[in-house]
């Protein structure tokens, strides 16, 4: 899909499932038990070396395409959350009977809104709302500015669906560019305490530009919806990629790492912790390289303790999170570890389709790295996969990062400027190519279907909940 496609998540997923992989959490599936859970002997590991033959042959045929929030069929019950944090409350994950009845979570445009509805502090008070204390977002204006509105935009493919809406692909009409829409429903939103999920990711994407992360064009709204008007990349997402083949060589592996590094260290410049790296959430270009989308749980990080949301994706938590701890940018650098060894081996380092016994694995279990990843290689996980945040690689910033061995032949300008040869470009025939996109998406007419009654009533026309959301990107005005 395009740079950037915006993704909308869902309870369920109807991504099928990875070979060798049985299901995965939701990332907002998560509860907590009501005693803390007593670490158990950690299962021996099955051989990895192996791992990658195992997978192709146990690989399905699967469609097409397949998008970005449908990693596999995810467990369809709650997921237990170490015993160190409150209950969270649920209010932004569908219930089971709700995630059977919506297999419609493929998101292709990769950016999340059903984040974690966790409350942002350690006791668990709160409205559910990461940000709860976040006034009115600031209206900026500028004397050349119009905003975009729906019907600016011409509709040409569904290219996902989600809890909160669809994403569709769209052409700006008296143009030939093409971009991703993501239409949340307001409703939605504010009936699963989303709303400062929502701005954060439209706040975040505004003010950061960069060749490896998704682009914001416009943001605007009606008295019943969100629009947000993104990149639209097409090369696939990874996990597609990473479920077809098996696994990926070191060569091509090196590459998405250090686009991915390089990314994450321009995020935390700025004091944005990123905290949901995973296949899903990353997306190909047309020539390869890749485009980080879904900023649903990204945040701007406001006080030297961190912060203390339960959220993410099961298999990429890191320990000080699972942990109940306040948190910073060093969950990024976990989460890469993680990621990495997937990309090297088919697996994440500390999977088990039991959730509790994978937590347990994380917390205590041993790193165990096949001996076909070379010493720089491995060197680079054991150091991102450090559970003592101190001593993990990356705390003291991404240039530690990029002074590893295993990236000393890599020339971070060249990289920014995409002039390094990557090792596999997706087969798409154009820009506009959407034949990776699941065709029980691409089959559907596109509409921006009307909210028969609004879930707030005749308040809605006067609610205020998303003031300011209205955006339009300085490269658009100086066109």
């Amino acid at each position: 899909m395009g740079k950037g496609q915006s993704k909308i998540k869902n309870g369920g997923s109807g991504k099928p499932a990875k070979a060798g992989k049985p299901k995965k959490g939701n990332k907002n599936d998560e509860t907590t038990p009501t005693s803390t859970p007593t670490p158990t002997p950690t299962p021996t590991q099955q051989n990895l070396d192996n791992s990658a033959q195992q997978q192709q042959q146990q690989q399905q045929t699967t469609t097409a395409a397949v998008s970005l929030d449908n990693k596999e069929q995810q467990q369809q019950q709650n997921i237990p959350a170490p015993a160190t944090q409150t209950p969270i409350t649920q209010t932004g994950t569908p219930t089971i009977e709700e995630s059977q009845k919506n297999t419609d979570n493929n998101n292709i445009n990769g950016a999340s809104n059903e984040a974690s509805s966790s409350p942002d502090s350690p006791n668990g008070s709160g409205n559910g709302n990461d940000d709860e204390d976040e006034g009115p977002e600031e209206v900026i204006f500028s004397k050349n500015k119009q905003s975009a509105t729906k019907d600016d935009f011409e509709l040409l493919n569904v290219i996902g669906k989600g809890s909160f809406g669809k994403v569709m692909q769209v052409k700006k009409k008296g143009e030939d560019k093409i971009f991703a829409m993501k239409v949340l429903r307001k409703d939605a939103i504010i009936a699963r305490k989303q709303v400062n999920h929502t701005k954060s990711e439209k706040t975040i994407l505004q003010c950061i530009s960069h060749p490896f992360i998704v682009n914001l064009h416009y943001a605007f709204q009606t008295k019943d919806k969100l629009y947000m008007v993104l990149d639209f990349v097409n090369g696939g997402e990874l996990f597609f990629h990473l479920k077809r083949e098996g696994r990926f060589s070191e060569p091509r592996v090196k590459i998405y790492a250090a686009e991915i590094v390089s990314a994450l260290d321009h995020l935390h410049k700025q004091d944005i912790v990123y905290r949901d790296l995973k296949p899903e959430n990353i997306l190909l270009d047309s020539e390869g390289h890749i485009c980080i989308t879904d900023f649903g749980l990204s945040k701007k990080i406001e006080t030297t303790d961190g912060t203390f949301t339960f959220c993410g994706t099961p298999e990429y938590l890191a320990p000080e999170v699972l942990n109940g701890h306040g948190h910073g940018c060093a969950v990024d650098w976990w989460s890469l570890g993680t990621l990495l060894y997937e990309m090297l081996t088919g697996l994440p380092p500390f999977y088990s389709q039991n959730v509790s016994t994978m937590y347990q694995k994380i917390l205590n279990g041993e790193l165990k790295i096949p001996t076909y990843i070379s010493p720089e290689a491995k060197s680079l996980l054991e150091g991102l996969l450090t559970r003592e945040v101190d001593k993990r690689l990356g705390t003291k910033g991404g240039g530690e990062v990029k002074q590893h061995p295993w990236f000393k032949n890599i020339d971070w300008e060249k990289l920014d400027r995409k002039e390094v040869e990557v090792h596999f470009k997706p087969k798409v025939k154009s820009g506009t190519d959407i034949s990776q996109i699941d065709p029980v998406f691409t089959q559907e007419r596109p509409m921006d279907s009307l909210v028969e009654t609004s879930a707030l009533g005749d308040a809605m026309g006067k609610d205020t909940s998303f003031e300011g959301f209205t955006y339009v990107a300085d490269s658009i005005l100086k066109d």
